[in-house]
């Protein structure tokens, strides 16, 4: 049994800190999502838990507006300081905000989270960005599946918390305002580092109708 976290504030502020340095934060750009919003027209997007912003700016490239939310002051200095020598990085508004707490004043047509752990639990977590939709939008979640615990950014193991069955997701997304387009479990291999690891996914892609 992995270690229990809160994934508060104090927690990621560490885990991008200096204490984190030599870790791998750069890994390729996650390719569920090159290949899940690939037939979406491009518009506005919120990349909920976005990190050091791998994510943020391939989206900006690919002419998406858009807007990048993540807990770390840390992670977003070192977002923006990417963004400053990226072509697209002037097309991204940065926001350091609690997902578990905040109230953001639009939708979104595009709400996109990538491993994304926060102090309310996984599916809570994606209940609440589900709401930052716009109708005629797309929510697209990546988890660690139930029972894969590494995380390859950071190396430690983390708790079942902070994972997610296949069910549990699409449970959330039964009512009739939904579509469910993609859900499926995956297996692919990273190099943190230059170590071969196996990573055991859960991807979800809903689309919003009203």
């Amino acid at each position: 049994m992995g270690a229990t976290h809160d994934f508060d504030k104090e927690y990621w502020e560490d885990q991008w800190g200096p204490s984190a340095a030599g870790r791998d934060r750069r890994l390729p750009v996650n390719p569920y999502l090159m290949t899940e919003i690939a037939h979406l027209p491009v518009g506005t997007v919120l990349d909920a838990g976005c990190g050091t912003g791998t994510e943020a700016l391939w989206l900006a490239e690919q002419g998406w507006a858009v807007t990048a939310a993540d807990i770390s002051a840390t992670a977003l200095a070192e977002a923006k300081s990417r963004a400053a020598v990226a072509d697209a990085g002037e097309h991204v508004d940065w926001v350091e905000t609690d997902l578990s707490r905040w109230e953001p004043e639009q939708t979104w047509d595009l709400v996109v989270t990538n491993y994304a752990h926060a102090e309310i639990g996984q599916l809570p977590l994606y209940q609440r960005i589900s709401s930052w939709v716009a109708p005629g939008g797309t929510l697209l979640i990546v988890a660690h599946l139930h029972g894969q615990h590494r995380d390859v950014h950071h190396g430690h193991d983390h708790p079942e918390a902070a994972t997610a069955t296949l069910d549990g997701i699409t449970n959330l997304f039964g009512s009739p305002r939904w579509r469910i387009d993609s859900a499926y479990e995956h297996t692919r291999t990273v190099h943190p580092g230059g170590s071969a690891m196996q990573l055991r996914d859960v991807i979800v892609r809903v689309h919003r109708l009203t």
